[in-house]
């Protein structure tokens, strides 16, 4: 077996942690503050992990269970996107389905855990997770579409191959359009302003923290690494559908799509720094224009 195809998956595993880092200290420089250090969620994953986990009287099986399976599907997403010009571990035509539904069984288990608390408060935020993941999904799905009718391809690999970066000379319209809506589909997805403040504590702003208010040690740190690879996962769906870049060279592709992923951070970092989140009633609005983005860039491929 080519070792090369365990590349996606391995800088996934010990990268994305990594790039909440350097939203982290992005945020913290338009602040005006020195920031936490790069790698913390690292210290904080570790520190996690030896400790113990306190459960309450009234949840069950399925609140131990959410955070496993949401690091599971988290794991098995990055087996199925390329990296670069490398392909994925997994591949197969349709696995655009599977990495969806990866990331839709993903919510489901946390949004399950949350509600088995009996909290009305975790409700609350379940609550508003799946109306905003819902509006999310139209956007993320007519875009794929959208790449699949480009390309004539439902497989990632394929999609991102080698000839994937001269579809820009002819569809350029439609990439943007595309990787605008995999934007916002990104931010919200991944509890980011303007949709979500992942710092706040705010009872009355919370969605995605409030969901995980009673998990703690080592499920916790499931809960928290599952996150980061959401992030990256998305966020390579992303880089490498707006800006595209093969050599030639698979491992000269690899660094360039490293360096796209810290770049994209930074982006989030700024995104976070210069812009307000916005109300909760204006969230929908929002993934209705995302959503509306897709169309339009499905509309045009069919010219």
């Amino acid at each position: 077996m080519n070792v090369n195809f365990f590349i996606p998956t391995l800088f996934a595993v010990v990268f994305a942690p990594l790039i909440l880092g350097i939203i982290n200290r992005t945020k913290a420089f338009f602040g005006g503050r020195c920031g936490q250090p790069l790698l913390q969620l690292y210290y904080d994953l570790f520190k996690l992990l030896r400790k113990g986990a306190t459960y309450s009287k009234t949840t069950t099986y399925i609140f131990r269970l959410g955070p496993m399976v949401g690091l599971v599907c988290a794991l098995l997403a990055t087996t199925l996107v390329p990296f670069g010009s490398q392909r994925p571990f997994i591949s197969f035509s349709g696995d655009i389905l599977l990495f969806a539904y990866l990331l839709g069984l993903m919510r489901f288990f946390t949004v399950i855990a949350a509600l088995d608390t009996g909290s009305s408060f975790e409700g609350m935020g379940a609550a508003r997770e799946v109306h905003f993941s819902a509006l999310a999904e139209v956007a993320f799905f007519l875009g794929l579409i959208s790449l699949v009718k480009i390309t004539s391809f439902a497989s990632f690999s394929e999609i991102y191959s080698t000839s994937f970066a001269n579809l820009w000379d002819m569809k350029s319209i439609e990439m943007i359009l595309i990787g605008s809506s995999f934007l916002i589909v990104l931010l919200t997805e991944n509890a980011r302003i303007p949709v979500d403040d992942p710092n706040t504590h705010l009872e009355l702003t919370m969605i995605h923290e409030v969901m995980v208010l009673d998990h703690s040690g080592p499920d916790f740190a499931f809960i928290l690494y599952g996150s980061a690879l959401k992030l990256w996962v998305l966020g390579s769906v992303f880089v490498q559908t707006f800006w595209p870049i093969r050599s030639g060279c698979v491992y000269l592709d690899v660094l360039f799509a490293f360096l796209s992923m810290i770049v994209l951070g930074v982006i989030i970092g700024i995104v976070e720094s210069t812009m307000a989140r916005l109300r909760l009633l204006r969230v929908p609005q929002l993934l209705v224009a995302g959503a509306a983005l897709s169309t339009v860039a499905l509309v045009l491929t069919m010219r």
